[in-house]
């Protein structure tokens, strides 16, 4: 369409005498842009897919896998305070 565009600017200003067909190809340069970007956006758009619910528990194959019950796994963490003595730090 871009092409399009620029075939159309340059049959503008090259074509004398100047009628109805000048006016023409002024609104294609002044439009296709338009259209071109809305063509290009359109196929843009995609089905949103249905939200995967991750499972509830992660064990190990080896491991053996605890029934779920319906109460939610809370994981708390908490930090100790850095120990200035510790070299390992």
């Amino acid at each position: 369409m871009m092409v399009i565009r620029v075939i159309c600017f340059i049959l503008m200003a090259a074509i004398t005498p100047y009628g109805w067909y000048t006016w023409l190809f002024a609104i294609g340069a002044v439009f296709l842009p338009y259209v071109a970007v809305v063509v290009a956006n359109v196929g843009k758009e995609s089905d949103v897919p249905e939200r995967e619910v991750p499972d509830r528990q992660i064990a190990a194959e080896d491991q053996e896998v605890l029934p779920q019950d319906d109460t939610p796994l809370v994981i708390t963490i908490t930090e100790s305070p850095m120990n200035p003595e510790d070299p390992s730090r």
